[in-house]
């Protein structure tokens, strides 16, 4: 792992934390394959269970690093794609990892920063972290991480915030849906542990693969197939090992095998 990244394991919780405190946890090739490389440890990693993703210093994430800009700037456009094709592949492996994910939003959170907290499950930020899709001042756009924040925020929100780069707050990002909670500073590691404790409590396969039935349900236009899809997995569920244990110890008043005692 890179030094920009510090990957830590406690459990079955894996906390991956920006560690570029002193450039606001700012993303440059370094960082991001560190990124997508510990993701991928992770999806790999039975033991672990959920996420979090979280940055060191003042901020989240403060988007692209001014020096990694600049070389891009200088850059031929088929190495620019290469570049941002490496960014678009952190963003879907952190999108369609098979654990739940939690971002931990303790200060600004810009660019693609903003796409790593639209990408996870469950994000919880504190009433000064500030947001920004400010691409559009340098003459771009936030591109590659346009459908997880579209997803997060909707169509008509992403019109309005892609196309002014206005900054916003943290109760607007609840409002638009990018936060699902705001909590103050003190605590948020409060307000985090709670969604850990809820996800430990669900079954370890239920709660990985809610983000993949949201996926399919969303993409599927045919009802008729939407419709025996879900009677399938629902029954699958039910006769699987978890889903009788599960059933099992709700008929018996008991905590099923999965949750710690």
């Amino acid at each position: 792992m890179s030094d920009a990244l510090t990957f830590v394991t406690h459990g079955p919780v894996a906390r991956l934390r920006l560690d570029r405190p002193d450039l606001h946890n700012a993303f440059d090739a370094g960082l991001i394959a560190a990124l997508t490389a510990a993701v991928e440890q992770v999806a790999r990693d039975a033991d672990v269970r959920a996420v979090v993703i979280e940055g060191a210093g003042a901020s989240f994430s403060a988007g692209a690093d001014l020096n990694w800009m600049r070389a891009m700037a200088g850059a031929s456009e088929v190495e620019n794609r290469d570049d941002a094709m490496a960014l678009a592949r952190l963003m879907r492996t952190l999108d369609e990892l098979p654990k739940p994910t939690i971002a931990r939003v303790h200060g600004a959170a810009f660019g693609g920063g903003v796409g790593l907290v639209a990408c996870c499950d469950i994000a919880i930020g504190v009433p000064e972290a500030k947001f920004g899709l400010t691409e559009s001042r340098l003459g771009l756009l936030p591109a590659v991480i346009s459908p997880y924040v579209i997803a997060a925020i909707g169509p008509r929100q992403a019109r309005r915030w892609f196309a002014t780069a206005e900054i916003f707050d943290a109760e607007q990002a609840h409002r638009m849906g990018l936060l699902h909670e705001v909590v103050p500073a003190a605590e948020l590691d409060a307000a985090v542990d709670r969604q850990i404790g809820l996800l430990l409590k669900a079954g370890p396969f239920a709660a990985a693969d809610a983000k993949r039935l949201v996926r399919e349900v969303l993409a599927e236009p045919d009802r008729d197939r939407r419709d025996h899809d879900n009677a399938t997995l629902i029954a699958a569920l039910r006769v699987s090992t978890e889903g009788q244990e599960g059933l099992s110890a709700f008929l018996d008043k008991r905590p099923p095998a999965w949750v710690q005692r």
